[in-house]
């Protein structure tokens, strides 16, 4: 297996730091647009470990790269905004392809807190039947949410459960980080993307439908110390991957952002700093969300100011043997047992994990299938043995 990562930035790097300790693969070349910080992330791993530039925006540069490095395996980890370049670069230079956010939405023109307009990742199932066709994969949205809390609904569906009420991905966390008043742990430009989007629901009798963003709050309790937390509803890939291969009657992402953070984004919303279109500013154009990422800390930086533990997992409810069910499959990071062991943030290193497990899979054959696929298209089991062998076990809670 040769494996191209694009991206090394705060997932990008920590993905190097994982696969750095398998050997289930023979290269890895990790390409930015910044080719200072590609040798950043590849520097005392080995030699297994190429650095390089590319412009992930273009897809001839990307395919071009495969090329001359034989890839056989594409691992996005860029912001979504790139997601089509280099997915449609992989499959153009005969490699399978793996990402953990997928193609951008656009709200329904007139009615975007009722209807669906493009949905998350509809520019790539579009292209499912090429994908099959080359005998190609592209497994799309493998990271932890969505990628992990996807295979743990088809856990649940295959193991735990003979019918399924609903199927809720419950994201929250205690993290604090010193010494700033706001610092995102995760990327603010993917953050503000899927926050201030129109969250989407499934229902089984309606199909996908869109509602206000924020909306239906409910407290979660977290396992391992982290306890309750708010969360909302949020846009998020699972609610549009797991109907597709999980019977269930609902599906729902709702996410533990906190007053503050929602504040921070409903502000940023009312005075336009969310929009991605450009302004002219003293004769020059930029985009007021990069603005934003720009001036905020960059998360891959945040590790030792951080303090506290991540949670990721799914909440299913129904019956098993004629009785009523409800368990929450989870995974938790403490931030200093990342930081010790990796030298990556918690939140980022949840992130990164996980298509390294993936690829692990494939490169052994446990994992395989062509099309474009989501991580419940594949068996569940040899995953989550797998991540537990990595030293990052996940557990359940009867509730």
């Amino acid at each position: 297996m040769r494996i191209l990562l694009v991206g090394a930035g705060g997932v990008g790097s920590a993905a190097v730091a994982i696969a750095a300790r398998r050997s289930f693969f023979e290269t890895m070349v990790v390409a930015d647009h910044d080719p200072g910080r590609a040798a950043r992330a590849v520097a005392g791993h080995g030699d297994r470990f190429v650095a390089a530039q590319v412009d992930a925006a273009s897809a001839d540069a990307v395919a071009a790269l495969c090329r001359e490095h034989r890839i056989t395996h594409v691992l996005n980890a860029v912001d979504p905004r790139f997601v089509m370049p280099i997915f449609d670069a992989a499959l153009a230079a005969g490699a399978d392809y793996l990402d953990m956010a997928m193609s951008l939405s656009r709200p329904h023109p007139s009615r975007p807190y009722a209807e669906t307009g493009v949905k998350l990742g509809d520019e790539q199932f579009a292209a499912a039947d090429r994908w099959e066709a080359a005998g190609r994969l592209a497994l799309c949205g493998i990271g932890i949410e969505p990628g992990l809390s996807d295979v743990f609904a088809r856990y649940a569906a295959d193991e735990l459960f003979d019918e399924i009420d609903e199927i809720g991905v419950r994201d929250g966390a205690n993290l604090t980080v010193d010494g700033y008043d706001f610092a995102p742990s995760f990327s603010i430009w993917t953050t503000i993307e899927e926050c201030l989007n129109p969250p989407v629901i499934w229902e089984a009798d309606r199909g996908w439908f869109t509602t206000e963003p924020f909306s239906e709050p409910e407290v979660f309790h977290f396992p391992e110390g982290i306890g309750p937390v708010e969360c909302v509803n949020v846009e998020h890939e699972e609610v549009l991957l797991i109907p597709r291969w999980v019977k269930a009657k609902r599906v729902t992402f709702k996410y533990g952002l906190g007053d503050e953070f929602i504040e921070v984004l409903k502000a940023l919303h009312k005075v336009g700093l969310d929009t991605t279109v450009p302004v002219t500013v003293r004769g020059v154009q930029v985009s007021p969300r990069d603005v934003v990422a720009a001036s905020l800390p960059d998360p891959a930086t945040l590790g030792e100011r951080m303090r506290g533990k991540t949670c990721a997992g799914t909440w299913v409810r129904g019956s098993a043997s004629g009785r009523p069910r409800e368990v929450y499959l989870y995974h938790v990071v403490d931030n200093e047992w990342s930081m010790r062991e990796y030298g990556h943030q918690a939140v980022v290193w949840q992130t990164a994990v996980n298509p390294v497990v993936a690829l692990e899979l494939l490169a052994t054959g446990a994992w395989s299938g062509t099309g474009v696929l989501g991580p419940e298209a594949l068996p569940p089991r040899p995953f989550l043995d797998l991540l537990t062998g990595y030293g990052s076990p996940w557990g359940m809670e009867e509730r």
